[in-house]
């Protein structure tokens, strides 16, 4: 996917949760919003080099959005609302293979029988597909680019992967996708440290047919893109 024109600085501090200083390269401190809910271990590093993005919207109090931050170990694409778009461009360019080619692709779609939305629908081979898109940015190891999701405990993740287990037991198909936008993370795991219910119901949905893969992206200042799949343990 293509990206705004992205602008340099350091990050200087993140706070409650959705703002963050940071110093611009001409010495400029201003304060992003910052659109990611997770605790953002090993991205919020004060003194990180970082992108922000910059809207036109009068009506917003804070132009600029904090975009990608640079770790010891990659680029980490920040901006967890991007992760349906890079999965979403994938899916129509054919990088994510489901078994065949997709149609009816549809964003929000929702639940049957339930409360709240998928990330997708789609039909492969006439069946239907629920998707469900989970952004991983935390680095467990970075000597075997190891990283797992989530990086604080989210009961909306654990809801939504009973919601999949659901759509399996009604004779669906249904497919988790992690989104690695931390460029040097080459395997993904759930992590049971951070949350162990989430850990164990990964696991049984695994064995109840819920389909999980795992995709990395690259990262080159102008686009940010899915461009492997990645191994699960």
């Amino acid at each position: 996917m293509n990206l705004p024109p992205l602008f340099p600085g350091i990050l200087r501090r993140r706070y409650k949760r959705f703002l963050a200083d940071v110093q611009l390269e001409d010495g400029t401190l201003i304060t992003a919003h910052c659109p990611n809910t997770g605790a953002m271990t090993g991205c919020a590093d004060p003194g990180s080099p970082v992108f922000v993005s910059v809207s036109d919207n009068q009506k917003r109090k804070y132009p600029h959005t904090l975009e990608m931050i640079k770790t010891p170990s990659g680029w980490v694409g920040v901006n967890t609302g991007r992760a349906n778009s890079l999965v979403e461009e994938a899916l129509r360019a054919g990088l994510i293979d489901l078994g065949g080619g997709i149609a009816d692709l549809k964003p929000e779609a929702k639940i049957p029988g339930g409360h709240g939305r998928f990330d997708f629908s789609l039909t492969v081979n006439r069946t239907t597909i629920y998707i469900e898109v989970k952004s991983v940015t935390l680095m467990l190891d970075a000597s075997t680019k190891l990283g797992a999701f989530p990086d604080a405990v989210s009961t909306r993740a654990e809801k939504h992967l009973q919601a999949l287990r659901d759509q399996v037991a009604a004779g669906h198909r249904a497919v988790l996708i992690f989104c690695a936008q931390h460029t040097g993370i080459d395997v993904v795991t759930a992590a049971a440290e951070v949350q162990p219910s989430y850990a164990c119901a990964l696991q049984e949905a695994a064995s109840e047919g819920v389909e999980i893969h795992a995709y990395g992206c690259a990262f080159d200042m102008a686009t940010l893109s899915i461009e492997r799949r990645l191994r699960l343990t």
